[in-house]
């Protein structure tokens, strides 16, 4: 293992500095900073976790020990903050409670007057211009949208899975309003309740779109995908909901969470998830795998070659879709990767046969004993190490300064029992197609600058905050952030972003 950390490539961690309206001066402030490096791939991954979970709400201890937070000595620093460095008047981080990075070596300073029940942020790190604000707790917040209105909607499901803490959840989708925009969430309105297996949601066509799976006499799960009437400022149905589609695919009870969202040319993709146990077979059955909706609530199968594709995000600009994968457990000694990886008509990602192009699965073979024939495999080029997990995946808006901005953010959910790996990370986009540049941590296969670090502070050894997972941007520039452990969910923006 040691061999293993030493060769991992350590990820750019980039700052801003800006230059604003006089809000706090503080000198002579200690700085500190650990590694930035990807943690050692444990092997472990959150789909061991699901019976514990089931029973106690807590992810079970994987078998290695997690690591030891870093000790290495801080760079020397002088500890000075800009005294120009607060945030302006109507910005969003000037309101109170928002925690403020300031510079590279300075402590976070907390806006005075925030909500007492708000829990401490300062222990997360974000580049020098940034801030991040309480908004409000949802039990295992497993999904987060934003409204045309503004509202944050969000899945809190019960049926376990991988990762979360559904003892706290409510088997529903809740709204999160602002009215007074104080930036917290007024209160918790139950939108829908009685449905325990609830993911993926979605604006769009004047309706929002939920899942609710149906568990049959029989038992089995029929995974739905509703569609509701919806108007700007709906915080209760306004209709009968109705079943858009039904997955019928062959699909695994632990991965039961589908995901969806509609691209700019109105293609509505559905994720199915495949099993830690999927047999490798020559004819390649259909499995894990991402759908299209057509007509009459018809499916046709777009890409194949997936065991959890856990998150989808679909942007304005080029057409272009992303999927997270969660790939084989275990797998990371043998070429396994988990990736991000775009949707389009016909690609094969290997799975359960082969970890990428030209590379089977170690001791994997077809049913008839031949080796898997893995050329035909899309070339990922965007990968993380197994048990990192990416977990949640959105693309920023063009509000966001340099190096931030027209990038994709995608959360780590980090290694089950130890969360090591946790963090957000963003990765920039050809501006001409709209497809990631090359980032990955497994080699230095990175394009310059591709993929950088954002945000850390939830992998410190010590499990005191929760885990990264959902993500969103609002149109008005923040990124809402959500925690399936501990339930809170944050908001962050660039120091300066104004209040619309």
């Amino acid at each position: 293992m040691l061999e293993l950390e030493l060769s991992r490539p350590r990820l750019k961690h980039a700052s801003v500095s800006l230059s604003l309206v006089s809000f706090l001066s503080v000198a002579h402030l200690g700085c500190s900073s650990g590694s930035m490096s990807p943690a050692p791939d444990s092997g472990v991954r959150d789909a061991t976790t699901v019976d514990v979970v089931a029973e106690t709400g807590f992810p079970i201890p994987d078998a290695t020990t997690p690591d030891a937070p870093d000790d290495t000595a801080a760079p020397a620093c002088d500890g000075s903050v800009p005294a120009d460095a607060g945030p302006p008047a109507g910005s969003f981080c000037a309101l109170p409670g928002s925690v403020l990075w300031t510079g590279d070596c300075a402590a976070p300073h907390v806006v005075p007057g925030g909500p007492a029940s708000a829990p401490d942020l300062t222990w997360l790190h974000l580049p020098a211009g940034f801030c991040a604000h309480y908004y409000g707790n949802v039990g295992d917040a497993r999904q987060l949208r934003v409204a045309p209105g503004g509202e944050i909607f969000v899945a809190s499901p019960t049926t376990p899975t991988t990762g979360g803490f559904t003892l706290q959840a409510i088997a529903g989708i809740v709204v999160l309003p602002d009215d007074n925009h104080d930036g917290v969430a007024d209160q918790n309105i139950v939108f829908v309740s009685g449905i325990p297996s609830v993911q993926g949601l979605m604006f769009a066509n004047g309706s929002f779109y939920y899942q609710e799976d149906v568990i049959t006499d029989a038992g089995t799960r029929l995974p739905n995908i509703m569609s509701v009437p919806y108007k700007s400022g709906d915080r209760k149905p306004s209709g009968t909901p109705q079943v858009v589609t039904t997955i019928t695919a062959e699909q695994a009870s632990e991965h039961w969470p589908k995901v969806f969202d509609q691209a700019s040319d109105g293609t509505i993709y559905i994720s199915n998830g495949g099993s830690q146990a999927d047999k490798c077979l020559s004819n390649w059955p259909t499995r894990g795998a991402i759908f299209a909706l057509g007509d009459g609530g018809t499916t046709n199968v777009v890409s194949v070659g997936f065991r959890n594709p856990i998150a989808m995000r679909c942007e304005t600009k080029h057409n272009v879709c992303l999927v997270t994968e969660l790939a084989l457990d275990y797998s990371g000694d043998h070429g396994g990767r988990e990736k991000l990886v775009p949707v389009r008509p016909g690609d094969n990602w290997g799975y359960p046969c082969c970890a990428t192009k030209d590379v089977p699965y170690a001791s994997v073979s077809y049913e008839d004993g031949a080796v898997p024939d893995c050329s035909g495999v899309a070339p990922e080029s965007d990968s993380f190490i197994i048990g990192n997990t990416p977990f949640g995946v959105d693309f920023e808006t063009g509000k966001w300064p340099a190096p931030w901005t027209d990038r994709v953010f995608v959360t780590l959910h980090g290694a089950a029992g130890s969360w090591s790996g946790a963090r957000l990370v963003s990765i920039g986009l050809d501006p001409t197609t709209g497809l990631p540049l090359p980032g990955t941590e497994l080699d230095s296969g990175s394009a310059p600058n591709s993929l950088l670090e954002f945000a850390t502070g939830w992998d410190d050894g010590l499990r005191a905050h929760g885990r990264p997972a959902p993500i969103t941007f609002a149109p008005d520039g923040r990124m809402f952030l959500g925690n399936d452990n501990s339930g809170d969910i944050v908001w962050i923006a660039p120091i300066d972003l104004p209040q619309n």
